[in-house]
């Protein structure tokens, strides 16, 4: 089932994809994908309704992020070890953790906004894991019982924010815009393996990463039972489980995103995204 939410920023409506690749309104069903609609159970009550009973929405609206109310958005940082290695970095033991503000969500087609005074506004597709259940020391085994379903993420990043300008990564992650998901949540019962899935970039038409999930450092089962070590995972919070090889940063010469660009990504299953980038708006 292919969840995803539209209208004006602020005011989404729930829907499901139909067959056809239509929308189908399910704001009589439910008020947001979100919370406790992300259970197993609420997600079982929704794959049985047959979708043309549902109003069809009409026209082009504006898709937004795919997940509503969302309580934090973890992410994890040189996951793929030739994604390390292009950073200078070596590849680490444990999974390296770091937040992105969640004013950073967006939709997946949403403008991107290069941030004042950037200089180095990256790139970086990765799966992103949506929490279903609450998890908190939950063991690799059962971790993926846990997870509502799978979407795109663009973790756009100003790199010199992130490690020129002292503390930690995440003011260098959290700016309007840099926080796109969706089109779709895709439940996990259409994934049948996350550690197989293709993961591809292009910016103005030139492919820039080409990845697979099954060269993840951690996986994703780790990672949901890691971080529940740490902190409890809330239905609807989001992990981003770290980009393939490829990056601005990791070009030679570096090469990093200026206004008027445009970036098109995607993960197989999950759809597309595509983005313009344009000056920050006040």
């Amino acid at each position: 089932m292919k969840l995803l939410r539209f209208g004006p920023a602020g005011q989404e409506k729930p829907a499901l994809l139909d067959g056809q690749g239509r929308l189908r309104d399910l704001s009589g069903v439910i008020d947001d994908i979100a919370g406790d609609a992300l259970g197993d159970d609420a997600l079982a009550r929704l794959g049985a309704i047959e979708p043309a009973t549902l109003p069809l929405v009409e026209g082009n609206p504006r898709i937004g992020a795919c997940v509503g109310k969302v309580g934090k958005m973890i992410c994890v940082g040189l996951n793929y070890a030739d994604h390390a290695r292009e950073t200078g970095k070596e590849p680490p033991a444990e999974p390296i953790l770091f937040m992105k503000a969640t004013t950073a969500l967006c939709g997946p087609d949403d403008d991107i906004e290069i941030p004042r005074g950037s200089q180095k506004t990256d790139w970086e597709v990765e799966l992103g894991v949506v929490i279903g259940k609450r998890a908190k020391y939950v063991d690799e085994a059962e971790a993926l019982g846990h997870v509502a379903g799978y979407c795109v993420v663009n973790d756009v990043s100003e790199r010199a924010f992130q490690s020129e300008r002292g503390g930690q990564w995440t003011k260098g992650k959290s700016h309007d815009t840099f926080g796109p998901i969706g089109p779709w949540l895709v439940t996990r019962d259409e994934i049948a393996d996350p550690q197989a899935i293709d993961l591809w970039l292009e910016v103005d038409g030139i492919s820039r990463q080409n990845g697979s999930t099954k060269t993840m450092i951690f996986g994703v089962a780790h990672l949901v039972s890691y971080i529940s070590q740490f902190m409890t995972l809330e239905p609807g919070d989001i992990i981003a489980t770290g980009t393939p090889p490829g990056v601005g940063l990791g070009q030679k010469p570096p090469l990093f995103l200026k206004v008027g660009q445009t970036m098109r990504l995607g993960v197989a299953g999950l759809g597309i995204q595509t983005q313009r980038t344009i000056a920050a708006r006040a």
